[in-house]
């Protein structure tokens, strides 16, 4: 029986990219899985990908929908075992055009919507004696010209995984985060909001600055943020994984 059998795991962003592909790691590992996002469609056909996964429409920067996510999953399975925040906004934001409603919009989903989902799920992660797993980013720790909010948002994140292990290993719930990468996710398109050609162009010099000379797929991603869930990981707390292809060395 795989050590994933029965436990409940909410991943945020969840529709897609790294979200949608740790969803089908864990529904295959037989774990029951509630996906979130703010798009019904894309949510639905993640869903349909596997029976153990179901889903629901929540933005995780608005506390009534980190309410009914936890709801949710109350009903359904009674119990949550792993928490994964991977729900993530971003910009390519220079300081000259930086406005605080933009900073806030980033900071509102990268910081404190895993910071309110996290303590909504608490209890139910003590219980279980449950994992939390931040999805960070090589950004976090790794400067970058116009991406200062985006990064610096990541950065706290990392920062309050290392505080929350603290925090929660006397209660036995673990705390670790990954660190992505460049991944083929669609998020320069989407969270980025650049236009393809400008993607395409980002793209091309980010094979350039990976060691290892390509781009992260969702999987490379995935079986990292499943690896940190296994019991096989009990004994680590705290740390921050890097999956970049060594962009984080450069």
């Amino acid at each position: 029986m795989c050590a994933l059998n029965d436990k409940v795991v909410i991943i945020t962003g969840g529709s897609s990219g790294i979200g949608r592909a740790a969803a089908l790691s864990f529904a295959e590992r037989g774990a029951n899985v509630l996906i979130t996002g703010r798009r019904e469609a894309p949510l639905a056909e993640t869903a349909a990908g596997h029976p153990n996964i179901a889903y629901v429409v929540a933005d995780v920067s608005r506390p009534d929908d980190i309410a009914r996510t936890i709801d949710k999953v109350a009903n359904l399975w009674g119990r949550i075992d792993v928490l994964v925040n991977n729900a993530g906004a971003g910009a390519i934001l220079p300081l000259s055009d930086a406005t605080a409603s933009r900073i806030m919009e980033i900071f509102a989903v990268n910081v404190i919507g895993p910071s309110l989902l996290a303590q909504a799920a608490l209890p139910h992660l003590q219980a279980a004696k449950g994992t939390i797993i931040n999805i960070s980013s090589t950004f976090g720790h790794k400067a970058a010209a116009n991406l200062s909010h985006y990064a610096a948002s990541k950065a706290a994140l990392e920062h309050l995984t290392r505080c929350w292990a603290l925090e929660l290993a006397v209660s036995g719930v673990r705390v670790n985060a990954v660190a992505a990468g460049p991944t083929e996710s669609g998020a320069l398109t989407g969270m980025m909001a650049l236009s393809p050609q400008q993607a395409a162009a980002v793209e091309e010099e980010e094979r350039k600055q990976i060691p290892l000379g390509r781009r992260g797929r969702p999987h490379d991603i995935a079986r990292w943020i499943v690896a940190l869930a296994d019991p096989a990981s009990a004994w680590m707390t705290g740390q921050v994984v890097s999956a970049d292809g060594g962009l984080n060395l450069t």
